[in-house]
């Protein structure tokens, strides 16, 4: 009987995020090259326990519903971490990026928006309304994929395989860039503005889980903005009225990122390059398919000359 070649039982989903992980722990055997970064061997393991779940990823999808969940779920589960990590990895990076992003900035905007839009137009209702776009972002992130999943008694379910890899797949390359490219952002380049805007409660709140959960290094480009346009338009796609639902809340979240001084406006615009590029590339794979029904087995394979 022919062996079946072991590289077939992955899907699309675990070869990206085995090859992101593979990057970062270059980026950790990079460190060795000056001081060591504190903690190295944690990060290694962390690495070591990420590939080993992308090497069981196959078998839990074949162990009964829950299995099926953590195999085709476990990178956004990881994402909280992995987005953690980068700031580890990039912590000794100085602004000497930044200043390039800024030059960037006053040469396309002509002006540092994210520094003078909230000082400039400081209003209490616009910024309670995008801050709270803003904090809308893991929702966001999560919604898309997880309401397809759940509809129709589970029959979206490759849509939902193929958000998850839209969305992820978006991360891994803008977290590559943060790891060789690291741009702090205006959070930490610029002081902090002082008005009405600042002091409504979301601002406040954006404010407490940055103070506590920000990754250094992690601006250009803003994953915030690909990510979650690349969520909507995958709702868009698929299952029409999630997508409009989180619209809205994708478009307060591009301003927010800018007006809350949380991002450069060219990271943002580079945002929307990612994401823009990652949808066309969904939709060219998708249209490059036969139409057909494609069987949940099928997804989980990744052969010669298929798409995702």
């Amino acid at each position: 009987m022919a062996v079946k070649p072991l590289w077939r039982d992955y899907s699309v989903i675990d070869v990206a995020t085995g090859a992101y992980i593979a990057i970062a722990t270059g980026a950790v055997l990079l460190s060795f090259r000056g001081n060591a970064l504190p903690g190295w061997p944690w990060l290694l393991t962390a690495h070591a326990l990420i590939f080993a779940l992308v090497a069981l990823a196959p078998r839990a999808r074949r162990a009964g519903p829950f299995g099926e969940f953590i195999g085709d779920w476990y990178p956004m589960l990881l994402l909280p971490a992995l987005y953690g990590e980068i700031g580890v990895l990039t912590l000794s990076a100085g602004f000497q990026n930044d200043l390039l992003i800024q030059r960037l900035e006053s040469w396309v905007f002509r002006s540092q928006v994210s520094y003078r839009w909230i000082r400039e137009s400081p209003s209490a209702v616009w910024s309670w309304m995008l801050h709270a776009c803003y904090l809308a972002y893991y929702p966001i992130l999560y919604a898309s994929p997880l309401a397809l999943w759940m509809s129709r008694g589970g029959r979206r379910r490759d849509a939902a395989r193929h958000t998850i890899f839209a969305v992820m797949t978006t991360f891994y390359l803008c977290y590559v860039v943060f790891l060789f490219f690291p741009v702090a952002g205006p959070r930490y380049a610029f002081g902090a503005a002082h008005n009405v805007a600042t002091e409504v409660w979301p601002a406040r709140f954006a404010a407490w889980l940055l103070d506590h959960g920000d990754s250094w290094g992690a601006a250009f480009p803003s994953s915030h903005v690909a990510a979650s346009v690349v969520a909507t338009g995958m709702a868009l796609r698929y299952w029409r009225p999630v997508g409009l639902v989180l619209l809205p809340f994708t478009a307060g979240l591009i301003l927010a990122v800018v007006y809350g001084q949380f991002h450069y406006a060219a990271d943002a615009l580079a945002g929307l390059m990612v994401a823009g590029l990652m949808l066309g590339i969904m939709q060219t794979a998708e249209a490059s398919e036969p139409r057909r029904q494609v069987a949940v087995s099928d997804y989980h394979q990744v052969e010669s000359g298929s798409g995702v």
